[in-house]
């Protein structure tokens, strides 16, 4: 059974020939938002429409993290290790503190409910980027059908100060994102309207400056089976991003360069293990997992 695809020789030294993908994990509905635990050796991940976090340890197998879970979908860490969530059922991103308990970062704006936040990440700095598309408003299957309030659009939290900034405004549905290993771009994924079969759907990719200022916003690239998910990038600044056959590897000047191929529809993927070299994919009703010779920057 072939794993890969090798489209450019770089690629070929990012695979390893005998490191198989491997299903570690399967049963689920809807699978999304990989966050690798180092400090307690376990990898987390949502089962959106069974409104359920769950907990996958090498060794010892899956459980439930937390239930329900407000039909949780992204996740991150913060640079003090804690869990940041978008919630889709509940509207809003929060924090969960070492002791379990959860604090509320945003779930409004200027007044209004937002959408279904979908994706975070955090900043070296502490701020918090998230992305809040309609999708978990637009059904019952991953949240509750309701009302749109704002625009589908991109914010950035400062939890120091609680100020919340819209930083992007001209996206149909913005879905994953994730900054450069040097931070100084952004990558967004843009997913387009439910239901909409011609929407527009690409990777664009951002300056950042040093107040955090947003200029740019090109197409970086268009995935070529179905459409970017979510995604990561290596210390290399290679984006690996989820695809309807896969995981499609990105170089940073655009091209694609190999893909790993999954026999299941892939929404999101992580970087961990023990040298951050494991690549954790999630995708439709399963979690697969490849150690590739490469290392991912996320934090921590």
């Amino acid at each position: 059974m072939a794993f890969f695809e090798v489209l450019d020789k770089p690629f070929g030294s990012y695979v390893l020939g005998n490191a198989p993908v491997k299903q570690i994990a399967t049963g689920f509905d809807w699978v999304e938002g990989p966050v690798w635990f180092g400090d307690a050796n376990c990898l987390l991940f949502s089962d959106i429409p069974n409104n359920r976090i769950m907990r996958w340890i090498p060794g010892v197998g899956t459980s439930v993290y937390r239930e329900p879970s407000n039909y949780a979908n992204g996740h991150t860490r913060d640079r003090q290790g804690r869990l940041i969530s978008c919630e889709h059922g509940a509207r809003r991103v929060t924090r969960t503190a070492a002791d379990g308990s959860v604090t509320v970062i945003v779930d409004s704006f200027e007044g209004k409910r937002l959408n279904s936040p979908n994706d975070v990440v955090v900043k070296s700095d502490g701020t918090i980027w998230f992305t809040d598309p309609h999708y978990g408003i637009k059904t019952n299957y991953e949240g509750f059908k309701s009302e749109q309030e704002l625009p589908c659009q991109v914010y950035r939290v400062d939890p120091a100060t609680g100020d919340i900034d819209v930083v992007l405004t001209d996206f149909a549905c913005p879905n994953g994102l994730a900054f450069s290993p040097d931070e100084d771009k952004l990558y967004v994924a843009d997913t387009g309207v439910i239901f909409d079969e011609n929407a527009e759907r690409h990777i664009r990719v951002f300056d950042v400056d040093a107040n955090n200022r947003l200029s740019g916003g090109a197409v970086f690239h268009k995935i070529s089976e179905g459409f970017s998910d979510g995604f990561r990038l290596d210390s290399d600044g290679n984006v690996w991003s989820s695809a309807a056959d896969g995981v499609h590897c990105i170089n940073p000047a655009g091209a694609l360069i190999g893909k790993i191929l999954v026999p299941e529809l892939v929404s999101n993927v992580c970087f961990g293990g023990r040298s951050k070299h494991q690549l954790f994919i999630t995708a439709t009703t399963s979690v697969y997992s490849i150690r590739l010779n490469r290392q991912g920057v996320q934090w921590p």
